[in-house]
């Protein structure tokens, strides 16, 4: 399911396979290319760690390798310059030889560049999914849109 998509999402989509084929290849120089110097890795762990990008380039070709990867339901913003891409994703990772895989949430930030008009990846977040099926659907009843406005009002009138 692709919310949101438009002919730029459909571009940074692509550039998302190819930045995870060059991960899952240990390909450090495509991985170089599509990668700002600016960028930074955020996980979604207690607590929080950061990989900037050198730290990245590095472990990405030897100490924090995937092997797979499926993204689910995709979510792009496009924000002119920058876009954005969201996708709960299955993942076969290994860190420093260890197992972490399963399903999780990435969130990546792109942005164009002024000059040569290239995309590349200045952060990602990524993280576990959240399991408990009753979370997405307190967040949705949240949700201001859509909603019957009589249905979903609260009378506070106490007369």
């Amino acid at each position: 399911m692709h919310h949101g998509m438009t002919e730029r999402g459909a571009v940074i989509e692509a550039l998302e396979h190819r930045f995870m084929r060059a991960w899952m290849a240990g390909d450090k120089r495509s991985l170089k290319a599509s990668t700002s110097s600016k960028f930074r890795l955020i996980v979604g762990t207690k607590p929080c760690v950061m990989l900037d990008a050198k730290s990245w380039l590095d472990a990405a070709t030897g100490r924090f390798v995937c092997s797979g990867y499926r993204f689910g339901d995709v979510y792009n913003h496009d924000l002119g310059s920058v876009a954005i891409f969201a996708t709960q994703a299955q993942a076969e990772m290994l860190l420093d030889g260890e197992k972490w895989s399963g399903q999780f949430w990435i969130s990546d930030v792109w942005r164009r560049s002024s000059v040569r008009r290239q995309w590349k990846i200045v952060d990602r977040a990524i993280s576990r999914l959240e399991t408990d099926s009753d979370v997405p659907a307190a967040i949705r009843r949240l949700q201001l849109w859509g909603r019957n406005p009589s249905k979903d009002s609260v009378n506070t009138d106490r007369r």
